[in-house]
């Protein structure tokens, strides 16, 4: 190939790649467009077992245009972590079916968790028995209704730590885990179990694990069986703290904050629009690499509320993200976050 036209092809190339860039950037501007407006929890029941062969399963209030990733595990993990057997897109949204083919790994195993979730946050779980003739079907976990919480009353250094809850239901074994900072407690150390009896509000206390001692700060996790959860904080201080210092409950405010991308200027700031957001709230800012849901990403600043529900809020790219394709955006606020991401090119 002569060099004339080497140069054409190469400037063909170069258009090419600047085409799909270009459907690329306007086909996923505004990745939350469609969570905006959804409201709810998906979830999803268990139709059809064949053991150790597939699964089926029936979606209940899918959010529209989302790709899911389907997992399966052993049974108490709720499928985080598990074996991927599948994806699909949600494509309406709504109800649909879709069959899964259970993993050898996972084969001969009496009960089975199930699990999906989008790169957006949303997620549904499930379990199973691994016998066509013993359940047919496993319903959906029901979603809360409202959302329990709890918050830190007192810690003793390396020791305890002891939590009030807020709107617990009743009747619940709830499985408590200890994890570093910033992880929620995903996965983290179990160190018990609590049952909620008559729910609502009530103390309890548990022991800091040694893998934790010396830790500077210590995230702490309530998973319930049915789908319920709650998690914080603490500082490893030994603390005798009076109710009411560490808030984590709002009057009045239910359902989950979200935010999607206004816009951006390229290696410089992003814009975004909340929705829902809890109000008098001081929320930490981080960005991170895409894929990290900007988890102990950068921190770029911190937003006050306020009113609360929707504002627009600007922030500054920082350095170390600057020519980054994608980036990952983060809100804390204990107990609430949302998370997103943007393409890292100027738009409107």
């Amino acid at each position: 190939m002569n060099t004339l036209n080497l140069k054409l092809h190469s400037e063909r190339v170069f258009r090419f790649a600047l085409t799909l860039l270009i459907v690329a950037v306007l086909a996923f501007a505004f990745p939350l467009s469609v969570g905006q407006a959804y409201t709810g929890y998906p979830t999803f029941e268990i139709t059809d077992v064949e053991k150790d062969t597939k699964i089926t399963i029936k979606t209940t209030n899918l959010p529209a245009n989302q790709t899911f990733t389907a997992r399966m595990g052993k049974m108490g993990t709720r499928g985080v972590g598990g074996e991927v057997v599948g994806t699909f897109d949600s494509e309406t949204g709504g109800s649909k079916s879709f069959s899964f083919n259970i993993p050898d790994s996972l084969k001969g195993e009496k009960r089975i968790a199930v699990r999906f979730d989008s790169p957006l946050g949303f997620f549904a779980f499930n379990w199973f028995t691994n016998d066509p003739s013993v359940v047919s079907p496993t319903p959906a976990p029901k979603p809360p209704t409202a959302i329990p919480t709890f918050s830190i009353k007192s810690v003793v250094r390396d020791d305890e730590v002891t939590i009030r809850t807020n709107n617990f239901p009743k009747d619940m074994i709830f499985s408590v885990r200890m994890g570093d900072f910033s992880t929620k407690a995903v996965g983290g150390i179990l160190i018990g179990t609590t049952d909620s009896g008559e729910g609502g509000t009530f103390e309890a206390t548990y022991k800091i694990p040694d893998s934790l001692k010396g830790s500077h700060r210590i995230a702490i996790r309530l998973d319930g069986t049915s789908g319920h959860f709650a998690f914080n904080w603490f500082f490893n201080n030994t603390t005798d703290l009076p109710v009411g210092v560490t808030p984590t409950i709002i009057p009045g405010y239910t359902g989950i904050p979200t935010f999607r991308i206004q816009a951006v200027v390229r290696d410089d700031k992003v814009t975004i629009l909340t929705n829902n957001f809890p109000k008098d709230m001081t929320f930490t800012v981080r960005m991170g690499a895409y894929g990290t849901k900007a988890v102990s990403g950068t921190v770029i600043g911190t937003t006050e509320s306020g009113a609360g529900g929707a504002f627009e809020a600007t922030y500054t790219i920082p350095d170390e993200l600057k020519g980054s394709r994608r980036i990952a955006i983060r809100m804390d606020g204990a107990p609430f976050f949302a998370f997103n991401w943007f393409w890292n090119n100027t738009f409107p």
